[in-house]
C-alpha cells in the first residue's frame, strides 16, 4: 500500500508546516517559564500575550476573554462545571442537546449525579435543533444552555443566533462548543450572543494539547484546575507557550485564506457525495442538506447492509483513512448517538461512514475514494446475510 489519503480532518488534522515553524525557537531557544521574573522568561510571557491578541482579532473579542487550555474537552468541562457551580444559588437546571460531543454530555451527566438537573433536547432527521424547543425549556432555575455550533459527526452547523438571542432575552447564560466550526466560519461572539465558547487547536492545524476557552467579560466561573496564577488565576498549570503560538499562526493561516479555502473543499465535498449518492445504490446522506448550513469539509453518508467497522478496514487497506463517528468514541460496537438521535434504526446507524476533507484532498483523491467504496461495498452485501434476503424479496 504506498497510496495514502486522510479523510477524518474532524478527529484530527495534519499540523502545518507554518504552525511547526513558528512553534520550534519555543520548544529550542525560547523555552524560558513565562511565570518568572526575569527577562528570558519574559520573552515566552511577551508571546504568549501576542498570541492572544492576535486570535482576540479574528473574534472581535478582548483578548483577556480568551483564556488558553489543554484543547476542547477541558473547554467543555470548564464552562459547564465552572458556570453549574458559581450560579448555583440562582438555580440548578441546564439544557444541552442528545447529539452534543460527549465532552459535553459526560460533563453533563456527571453534574446530575451532584443533583443538577439536565433537558436533553430533540433535534430533527437532519440534526437541527429548533431553537422554540430551547426557549419553551427554559425554567426560572436554568442557569446555563450549551449546544455546539455545529455538529462534528454529521457537519450540521446550529441555529446558534437564534439560540443566543434566547438565551439572551431571557437573561440565561449560553455556552456553545465550536470545536469544530473554528477555522471553517468567521464567527463573533457579541454577533451570536455567546457567553462561553469551546475551542481546539488540533482541529485547524496547530498542534493537539492546546485549545481557548472564550469567557465573556462578566460571565464568573468556579477554576477547573486550580494552582498558580496562570491565565490570571483562572486556568492553572505552566503556559504551553509553543503551542499557543503554534495556535495563533494557525488561526492565521485559516482566517486569511478562508473563503478561498471553503469554496475549494465544499466543491471537493459535494463530488464525493454527488458520485457516492449517484453510483452506490442504498446510501444515505446524514445532516443538513442545505449545504449553506453544513460544514464545508463533512460528509456522512450510511450504507444499508454493510457494518461500518469492516468498511473501515478495508478503505484502510486502500489507503483511505475515514471513521464511523467521534474518534472519542472509536473502538466503541454501538452505533453513534447522533444518527440514533437523528433518528435512525440501529441496522442502518451500524453502516455509516464519515470523510471530513482538508485543503489538501485533491479532485484525483476522490475519484480514488469513490472507485474503492463502490468496490468494497459491493464486497460487503455479497457477503450479507440481509442484503442477500433483500435481493431475495425483491
Amino acid at each position: 500500500m504506498n497510496r495514502q489519503i486522510y479523510l477524518d480532518n474532524a478527529a484530527t488534522t495534519k499540523i502545518a508546516d507554518e504552525v511547526l515553524d513558528a512553534m520550534l525557537p519555543w520548544l529550542k531557544e525560547g523555552y524560558g517559564n513565562a511565570s518568572s521574573i526575569y527577562s528570558f522568561g519574559n520573552k515566552s510571557k511577551v508571546a504568549i500575550e501576542e498570541s492572544r491578541d492576535k486570535i482576540a482579532s479574528y473574534f472581535g473579542c478582548k483578548p483577556k476573554e480568551l483564556f488558553f487550555t489543554s484543547g476542547g474537552s477541558e473547554s467543555d468541562n470548564w464552562a459547564i462545571k465552572g458556570v453549574a457551580h458559581k450560579y448555583k444559588n440562582k438555580g440548578n437546571h441546564l439544557i444541552t442537546t442528545k447529539i452534543e460531543h460527549h465532552a459535553v454530555l459526560h460533563t453533563m451527566a456527571a453534574l446530575e449525579k451532584e443533583g443538577f438537573e439536565v433537558t436533553y433536547l430533540d433535534v430533527d432527521e437532519e440534526g437541527f435543533v429548533n431553537p422554540k424547543d430551547v426557549e419553551n425549556a427554559i425554567t426560572d432555575k436554568t442557569i446555563l444552555v450549551s449546544i455546539m455550533f455545529a455538529n462534528n459527526e454529521i457537519g450540521t452547523i446550529e441555529p446558534i443566533k437564534e439560540i443566543g438571542k434566547i438565551c439572551k432575552d431571557k437573561g440565561v447564560l449560553f455556552h456553545t462548543d465550536a470545536v469544530q466550526a473554528v477555522g471553517s466560519i468567521r464567527i463573533n461572539p457579541d454577533e451570536y450572543n455567546i457567553d462561553l465558547m469551546s475551542m481546539s487547536g488540533h482541529k485547524i492545524h496547530a498542534q493537539k494539547g492546546i485549545g481557548i476557552l472564550y469567557v465573556r467579560t462578566g460571565v464568573k466561573l468556579d477554576n477547573l484546575i486550580d494552582g498558580g496564577n496562570q491565565e490570571r488565576g483562572k486556568r492553572a498549570g505552566t503556559e504551553n507557550v509553543a503551542g499557543i503560538v503554534g495556535y495563533a499562526k494557525a488561526f492565521e493561516l485559516a482566517y486569511e485564506n478562508l473563503e478561498a479555502r471553503n469554496k475549494k473543499i465544499s466543491a471537493l465535498r459535494d463530488r464525493l457525495r454527488d458520485r457516492i449518492l449517484n453510483e452506490i445504490e442504498f446510501s444515505r446522506l446524514n445532516g443538513a442538506k442545505d449545504d449553506e448550513k453544513r460544514l464545508v469539509n463533512n460528509l456522512n453518508i450510511c450504507f444499508k447492509y454493510i457494518e461500518g467497522e469492516s468498511l473501515l478496514l478495508l478503505l484502510d487497506d486502500k489507503g483511505i483513512m475515514g471513521s464511523s463517528g467521534s474518534a472519542c468514541t472509536s473502538g466503541s460496537l454501538d452505533p453513534s448517538h447522533v444518527l440514533l438521535a437523528i433518528g435512525l434504526p440501529h441496522e442502518i446507524a451500524h453502516g455509516s461512514l464519515r470523510l471530513t476533507l482538508s485543503d489538501e484532498t485533491t479532485e484525483e483523491d476522490v475519484d480514488y475514494v469513490v472507485e474503492s467504496l463502490r468496490e468494497i461495498v459491493q464486497r460487503l452485501r455479497d457477503m450479507s446475510p440481509l442484503y442477500k434476503n433483500f435481493i431475495e424479496r425483491k
